[in-house]
């Protein structure tokens, strides 16, 4: 049996994830999550073969989770279930040792073969993305701009993302300085809407 664990915000698309699975003969899912953070603790405690995982999800997101788990060199492979058909997500993805990466609206059986094919130590990306992420331009911030940026999108102060980063509020207005200018951007929202739009957050 290949152990999946699901972790995925919108409560309706997790059910309908978790029942498609369960009517899989060789799939098992042993868990299911609403956050990032979530599935990290329950990745330690389940120890799935597969995390199956969204990209936006609250406290942290599939990327993230992704790069927290192959940090810990956990022995899970993850695949990106999503709405997000773009380039940026996807390259993004890759260098966090992601395996698979679909999108939500493929047919189940298609997740059932990606789920397989993973597990047996290959890859699965949805072919128009796979295109696509050729064309696409690199994406030009750094892990912790685009942390700032992310933060400063949501409409957090200054004084609030040097807090939860736990940086002064100086460097935390360097960081924005830095990707506004990078993005050729007039302002953070402004920067935050082009990086949005290109998959870089």
């Amino acid at each position: 049996m290949i152990r999946v664990l699901i972790a995925e915000d919108q409560s309706m698309v997790l059910g309908a994830l978790a029942a498609l699975l369960k009517l899989e003969p060789d799939l098992d899912v042993v868990g299911q999550a609403r956050n990032g953070q979530e599935a990290l603790v329950l990745c330690e405690e389940l120890r799935p073969d597969i995390v199956l995982t969204d990209i936006e999800m609250p406290l942290m997101t599939g990327l993230e989770l992704a790069a927290a788990l192959a940090e810990r060199g956990a022995a899970a492979r993850v695949v990106i279930v999503t709405t997000f058909a773009r380039s940026g997500y996807l390259r993004r993805a890759m260098a966090a040792g992601v395996r698979g990466y679909l999108l939500k609206d493929a047919p189940s059986e298609s997740l059932a073969a990606a789920i397989r094919s993973v597990h047996a130590g290959g890859r699965a990306i949805a072919p128009e993305l796979a295109l696509e992420s050729w064309s696409g331009g690199e994406d030009p911030l750094s892990e912790r701009e685009r942390q700032v940026l992310r933060l400063a999108g949501e409409g957090r102060s200054g004084a609030d993302i040097a807090r939860q980063l736990s940086l002064s509020e100086g460097t935390v207005r360097n960081y924005l300085s830095e990707a506004i200018s990078k993005l050729n951007a007039g302002n953070r929202v402004e920067a935050f809407r082009l990086a949005r739009e290109a998959g870089w957050l």
